[in-house]
Order: structure tokens, then sequence, then C-alpha cells
């Protein structure tokens, strides 16, 4: 199945996973919640390239919701193209997105998914406004 990604979002990063024989599940594909972990995994990695390390006595990013459509099967052997964005961002949240897709079949989406991200403060507990650069870096 191809999938297209509205203009309105911006590609941010993207990056290559290995599928793991452990990723796997007893139906001999991906098991669904690894998805869910190469896309977090891109999004701290992109975060951290960003210079936004975890730090609990700072502020930074939380997850409050997350997605994943499934369209095509992954199996080991083989690797993942993830694929992120992300748009909309209001006073304290940031949409994210992410396609998966094997390299040699480039435009191929096997699942698409995603987030909502809030800048929190973590002593407090409370969101904050997103850092002004932040704000112009997701804007298109």
């Amino acid at each position: 199945m191809k999938i297209e990604i509205p203009e309105q979002k911006k590609l941010v990063y993207e990056t290559l996973f290995p599928i793991r024989w452990g990723d796997m599940d007893v139906m001999g594909h991906v098991n669904n919640a690894m998805y869910f972990r190469y896309i977090e995994s891109a999004r701290i990695d992109w975060f951290r390239s960003l210079g936004i390390e975890p730090n609990p006595a700072g502020e930074g990013f939380v997850i409050v919701n997350a997605f994943c459509n499934f369209y095509k099967q992954l199996e080991y052997p083989g690797d993942i193209l993830l694929k992120l964005f992300v748009s909309d961002p209001g006073r304290a949240t940031l949409e994210t997105w992410a396609t998966l897709e094997k390299p040699q079949t480039p435009g191929v989406i096997h699942a698409a998914g995603g987030g909502t991200a809030i800048w929190v403060d973590f002593p407090k507990q409370k969101s904050v406004n997103l850092p002004d650069w932040l704000r112009a870096l997701a804007t298109t």
C-alpha cells in the first residue's frame, strides 16, 4: 500500500533500523508492539540530535497519545527506513508522525503512526510553552 504524507507535515529525521530476530512474534512477523518501539527510538534520536536530552530537573517532551496503523507485514531479516515528520505546533504541543518502509521498496509504507508530544517543566509536572526555536523548526 502506498501512503502519501500531507504537505503540511515537515520531514525532520530519517533513520534505518535492522529488524532483529527477537522483534518477531510466533506468527513470523514483527510484533505490533515493536512498531511503537521503532517510532519511539526515532523520535528520541531526533530530540537528542536537537540537544533535547532527558532531564528530570529541566524541561522536555512527554508523549500523551500514540497510534500506529499497520498496512503490510515486516519480517526478519531486513531493515526498516523510518521517516519522522512534525506538524501543528501549538502552545505546548507538537504532533509527530512516522512512516516505516523497507529501503529496497521506497514509498511502500508498511506502517504509519505518530503521537502528540507536550513540552513540560518536569519538576512542576506542568506543560509550558514550546521554545521559540523549536516552534520555528516545526513550522513548514
